[in-house]
């Protein structure tokens, strides 16, 4: 087998891409999923060079179409499992006096979140596993508030696909050129960092304006 770092850029890939392809030469798309999972373990793994990769490998013929994509939602929802447990693990009492300790952050936001979550949780964990950043990091609340694990898996897994099969495809298409997807999908990312960071500015400063003034009390 020709390794696939040989012709997928004009310098032959290493670190992460390299990682990947000898995980796909080696166990074949059960090592794209393998790839997938640990990616939800360890975010700075981005799936989204592991993703198109795996679908350059199946337009060469090494692994076919339907095993990348399905393997890879398979490592998906294994990863996205394990940190559902984490989150059961944690539970909501502990998880509440942790929240309760970081500076600006009332009870009454955990309790809003929470309700939040009880309304709409199918969908965060659905569109969740769309979002970069957020694609790991639902699956904690997720187990924090004990979704059905029935319910957690379904979202998730339809959620993967979507994502996966996008990735998988556009790769497979972009051919030697599978690289230029992490290039669309890093301003996505920018896009989706500004507005958690304009989100996260926005509250600080109404928090700090709602807290109340300390003076001098004059006689």
């Amino acid at each position: 087998m020709i390794p696939l770092a040989a012709e997928s850029t004009p310098e032959s890939p290493g670190g992460i891409a390299g990682w990947a392809t000898d995980l796909m030469e080696t166990l074949g798309a059960p090592g794209a999923g393998l790839a997938v999972a640990l990616e939800n373990l360890f975010p700075p793994l981005p799936s989204e060079v592991i993703l198109p990769l795996a679908g350059f490998a199946a337009s060469r013929g090494d692994l076919s179409l339907t095993a990348a994509i399905v393997w890879t939602t398979i490592g998906s929802v294994v990863g996205a499992l394990a940190l559902y447990y984490i989150g059961a693990a944690l539970g909501r009492s502990r998880t509440r006096r942790l929240i309760a300790r970081i500076p600006l952050v009332k009870l009454e936001d955990v309790d809003r979140t929470e309700a939040w979550f009880a309304r709409h949780g199918k969908k965060a964990v659905f569109f969740g596993r769309m979002i970069p950043i957020f694609r790991s990091m639902i699956s904690i609340p997720a187990g924090v508030e004990r979704m059905p694990l029935g319910t957690f898996v379904l979202f998730t897994t339809l959620g993967s696909l979507i994502w996966n099969t996008v990735f998988v495809l556009a790769g497979y298409l972009l051919g030697e050129n599978w690289w230029r997807v992490e290039e669309y999908a890093g301003l996505f990312q920018k896009v989706v960092i500004v507005v958690v960071v304009v989100a996260a500015a926005y509250f600080l400063v109404t928090r700090l304006r709602g807290r109340p003034h300390r003076g001098r009390h004059r006689g």
